[in-house]
């Protein structure tokens, strides 16, 4: 497995040594030793995501199969100003979790090791390659995700949880949090900002980071938001209210921008995705309030449905001490009035995830990821 580790990441590494750092907040200056592993005299030019996708099922070769999934293409008769923009949602499980509170019964703790796990994540990624990725639980954002990202043409933005379950489990790599990747080869960098959510005007550990960003082929102009609710039964009020403080607050952002920003006149406001791990299935208030929200969203996922009103049957299946739990927590929302779905990728089927469910060698989180294209609709 060294030898694939090896070729990833010297690959990355002229690419990496050539761009500006971003301005992160003060952390060990340490990479992730594995993919440290660099070789001297790699040729200077962008790696190939096409062969970085192969080297990661090269050093995955001992796994079993992984999951196949399928694309449904939509047709609402709308058109469209620009090819899709492909979105990914992800909770990806926090190493330190996986390894410490989770307690997941039926993984072996060999599939949940850092060594594997990593590359799993990788492959996901770069299997679908988003042009944003919107992702969960990241405790290895700084030594992983956001250099290898960064080399594949990504930037980003990271805000860890100001109290995180992760430092709590011995030989943690710092906090979890909320990271959001956008491909700069598609999107301009207008603004973002990192947002503690309140519950009752009162700070919680949960957090949001949202991200303006400017389409390079239709200048029209997009706002992003990736953010991980309270999870746990007994706590929905609770999500409610972080779920009403993060709709005020992009309320008054897209509000106070100027209408121009999004590239078309008749627009009131600029048009919102937002991704998460929303800790709440369907008929929860926090689920309710999203779908009731004055700013028109709607979720893309219920695009798999018959009747376009029903959510998947699970986006998270797993096993722990207190039992099995099979639950839709994970949503895209989108503004419906300014975007529309063109494909959405289908779940995986009960026996591709297996008895033992997940995390499992085939796949290294809990959550499944969410996929959807999705394009600009065209200005009336």
């Amino acid at each position: 497995m060294g030898g694939g580790v090896t070729r990833l990441y010297s690959n990355l590494t002229p690419t990496l040594s050539s761009m500006s750092p971003l301005p992160l907040q003060p952390v060990e200056d340490k990479l992730d030793p594995v993919f440290c592993q660099a070789q001297k005299g790699s040729p200077l030019c962008p790696p190939d995501p096409a062969e970085l996708l192969q080297q990661c099922e090269e050093a995955l070769r001992d796994r079993p199969p992984r999951f196949h999934r399928k694309f449904t293409e939509l047709s609402d008769g709308d058109g469209s100003t620009s090819s899709p923009i492909r979105v990914m949602q992800w909770n990806i499980l926090a190493q330190a979790l996986g390894e410490g509170l989770d307690s997941f019964v039926q993984c072996p703790m060999e599939a949940i090791s850092w060594s594997r796990r990593k590359y799993l994540i990788l492959e996901e990624i770069l299997t679908y390659r988003p042009h944003i990725l919107c992702l969960q639980e990241v405790d290895h954002y700084y030594d992983t995700f956001q250099p290898i990202l960064a080399g594949l043409g990504y930037s980003s933005n990271f805000c860890p949880k100001p109290w995180s379950p992760c430092l709590g489990v011995e030989g943690n790599n710092g906090p979890d949090g909320c990271a959001l990747f956008y491909d700069q080869s598609r999107f301009e960098f207008l603004d973002s900002m990192n947002m503690r959510l309140s519950a009752m005007r009162i700070p919680t550990n949960q957090v949001a980071v949202v991200t303006m960003l400017r389409c390079r082929s239709t200048g029209r102009c997009l706002c992003v938001a990736v953010t991980h609710l309270k999870a746990r039964s007994g706590w929905e009020w609770f999500r409610s209210a972080q779920g009403s403080d993060l709709l005020r607050n992009l309320q008054n952002l897209v509000q106070k921008h100027p209408t121009g920003l999004t590239g078309d006149p008749g627009a009131t406001y600029i048009p919102l995705l937002i991704c998460g791990d929303f800790n709440a299935i369907p008929t929860e208030e926090v689920y309710q309030r999203f779908a009731g929200s004055p700013l028109g969203l709607e979720s893309a996922y219920k695009k798999l449905s018959q009747d376009g009103l029903t959510e998947p049957e699970y986006t998270t299946w797993k096993i722990r001490p207190t039992g099995e739990c099979c639950s839709t927590l994970d949503y895209i929302w989108y503004s419906q009035d300014s975007l529309r779905v063109d494909a959405v990728l289908h779940m995986p089927t009960e026996e591709q995830i297996g008895p033992n469910r997940l995390p499992s060698f085939s796949y290294p989180s809990d959550h499944l990821s969410l996929v959807c294209d999705l394009s600009f609709k065209e200005n009336e």
